[in-house]
């Protein structure tokens, strides 16, 4: 419930999103991030509200009463006059020094309360990936735990639940919907849709759809949402993000933009590809013993086309070689396992069995693993 924290972390969720869906395709990714300053009218004018004028000015947060006004003006008079000696007796920078201080303690000062739900930005985030479906859109983003990452392939994401937590977010604190304009390569137009998440269901709530002509055969997704967020505070750690990502991934080119309300704060950033060689995709590796929940060993007995639980065994996980196989088999026998059983015959107890030995018995670390740790060596 930090709204600084949340503005960061939907950014990075969206751009890392971004990335996969242009790696997913070995595309060069070029993604670009716009952070839009929404004031409070704004706001009410796309949820439909009018103006309200005050009734009782007593009654809001940032009432000052007259007392209070003068003590206001008294203490910043007085600052102003010690700022101006300051300057005379050890010059301007000290006194600039003092000031920034002075701002700094008032601003800790300050009660957190009053400044939630006052600052807003619209996030949107528009990338040249692999793009969604137009059926597809609702269930993929109005849906929690609809990911398609979970596998072994290795991917920034795994559940997909990072950007629906970016999407609760914006209807926790707007109501607003979510807009998605995407589009599949070589499709003549782009899939629009307005929608939001039905927390209590679970289910896509569409308000709008409609397929736009795509005459620049763009292909990607760009997705913008409205949420209560702080610039201010995030402000460095946001654009530090941006610069690390642009370091670790040289092929990929970023343009940033923040639009304020006062154009003199805006910004602009672009982050410029260096390379224009993209990694090699990731290997799908076989998953460890050690590394499987129960649900995983379930799901790879529904799927796999062993029909022996020993072909199962050095099929599926790595490392698990045929004398460990057998060895593993030694140890469910008693409950009437044999090397040719078929996997899927196996009783619910003797799958939790089979789950409890995979993390109890010893196998050597990861192929993978050991790799990595041989070229550190050979580098060393």
């Amino acid at each position: 419930d930090n709204p600084g924290k949340c503005l960061y972390t939907t950014v990075r969720e969206l751009v890392e999103n971004a990335l996969d869906s242009a790696e997913s395709i070995s595309v060069l990714p070029l993604v670009e991030i716009t952070i839009e300053e929404v004031s409070r009218a704004r706001l009410n004018t796309m949820r439909g509200l009018g103006d309200h004028a005050r009734v009782d000015e007593q009654l809001y947060h940032d009432y000052e009463s007259e007392e209070a006004r003068k003590k206001r003006l008294a203490k910043e008079a007085k600052d102003k006059q010690r700022l101006e000696k300051l300057a005379a007796v050890k010059g301007e920078a000290a006194a600039a020094a003092a000031a920034a201080e002075a701002a700094r303690k008032a601003a800790d000062g300050k009660k957190a309360g009053p400044a939630r739900g006052t600052l807003f930005y619209k996030v949107t985030v528009k990338d040249n990936g692999c793009g969604m479906s137009h059926a597809d859109i609702p269930n993929m983003l109005g849906r929690v735990l609809s990911g398609t990452k979970y596998g072994v392939k290795q991917t920034r994401g795994k559940f997909g639940l990072g950007a629906k937590m970016a999407l609760i977010w914006s209807k926790m604190t707007t109501g607003l919907p979510f807009s998605i304009s995407s589009a599949l390569r070589k499709q003549d137009f782009r899939s629009q849709y307005e929608l939001d998440i039905d927390i209590h269901k679970n289910a896509p709530n569409v308000h709008s759809s409609s397929k736009l002509p795509n005459p620049d055969g763009w292909h990607g997704a760009a997705l913008s949402l409205t949420i209560e967020g702080n610039w201010s505070s995030y402000r460095a750690k946001l654009l530090k993000y941006l610069r690390q990502i642009a370091v670790i991934t040289p092929y990929a080119q970023f343009s940033f933009a923040y639009v304020a309300e006062d154009p003199k704060s805006s910004l602009k950033l672009t982050f410029k590809r260096r390379t224009d060689v993209m990694p090699p995709p990731p290997k799908i590796t076989k998953h460890h013993p050690s590394s499987v929940d129960l649900e995983l060993v379930k799901r790879l007995i529904t799927e796999t086309k062993a029909s022996s639980l020993s072909t199962f065994l050095t099929r599926e996980f790595d490392q698990v070689s045929k004398p460990l196989a057998g060895r593993l088999i030694g140890e469910l026998r008693s409950g009437g396992v044999s090397a040719s059983t078929d996997p899927k015959q196996l009783s619910s107890q003797q799958v939790v069995r089979l789950h409890q030995l995979l993390h109890e018995v010893t196998a050597a670390e990861p192929r993978e693993l050991l790799r990595c740790q041989a070229c550190a060596v050979v580098l060393v």
